[in-house]
């Protein structure tokens, strides 16, 4: 089945197991607050960590009853080391992250000892339901690679594209952006979108159609593409957006900006 809303992804993870959520800093209005409907609809089990009076704190103020629930307490600086162990551990399955700064949640998850490395580059993921699309939109890297290079590129369009077919997309395609089409040696950006592109031709990258350099409108827009006499078999159909450095992704996937609708 391929996954094309929010609502069908809900669906069939209601019929799953529940998951046990590890959260670090889960003194958090927005992170209750999912934590919240996903106990309602039955597939989460919340472990929180941080703050106990903290979280009781924000918990009744978004009246979430936290009857039943594990709380460890544990300071600021401690609480991403204990969630992440609790997941490495075999206590949880996932790690959320709550009330912590970026950095020192990555810090957690990347340690050497007792994090969460699996021997392949991590990456972020951002996923979108845009009105006016018959599909999910994935977005990779906006969070985590700051200057990714050609190699390091290959890896992250690899994790979005095994991601995206654990959503049910067989064939997904992968548009590597850039601010045009040309490919140009002022603009080492579309080169190694070209190289992408030839590499997933090979073999190299698996799973997907991969085409670049491609500009934004032409990945998404089918009647952007024609207009501009683009062919190719990712343009205007893309189900993964590949952006160029991690300005470019966090701009797009800020949680307070939307893709442009169809």
């Amino acid at each position: 089945m391929q996954f094309k809303s929010f609502d069908q992804v809900l669906e069939v993870v209601k019929g799953l197991p529940k998951v046990r959520v590890s959260v670090a800093n889960a003194q958090d209005e927005k992170v209750l607050l999912a934590l919240k409907k996903g106990v309602q609809e039955g597939f989460v089990e919340p472990v929180l960590v941080g703050s106990r009076s903290e979280i009781e704190r924000v918990a009744w103020d978004v009246d979430f009853d936290l009857n039943g629930v594990e709380i460890f307490q544990a300071d600021a600086l401690a609480a991403p080391e204990l969630a992440v162990k609790l997941v490495q551990g075999g206590n949880c399955q996932v790690l959320m992250k709550g009330l912590v700064n970026s950095s020192t949640f990555l810090k957690a998850v990347l340690n050497g000892e007792w994090g969460l490395r699996t021997g392949k580059i991590l990456s972020h993921i951002a996923v979108y339901e845009v009105p006016g699309y018959d599909r999910l939109i994935f977005l990779t890297d906006g969070g985590l690679n700051i200057a990714p290079d050609l190699e390091m590129k290959k890896q992250i369009c690899q994790n979005a594209i095994d991601f995206a077919r654990s959503l049910g997309i067989t064939l997904p395609k992968v548009a590597v952006l850039s601010a045009n089409e040309q490919v140009s040696p002022k603009m080492p950006v579309t080169l190694e979108a070209q190289q992408l592109a030839q590499l997933a031709r090979k073999g190299e990258i698996t799973g997907a159609l991969v085409d670049g350099p491609l500009a934004l409108d032409i990945a998404i827009n089918q009647e952007a593409a024609e207009h501009k006499g683009i062919e190719s078999p990712v343009a205007g159909q893309a189900d993964i957006l590949l952006v160029p450095n991690i300005e470019a992704g966090n701009i797009l996937a800020s949680p307070s900006c939307t893709l442009p609708a169809a």
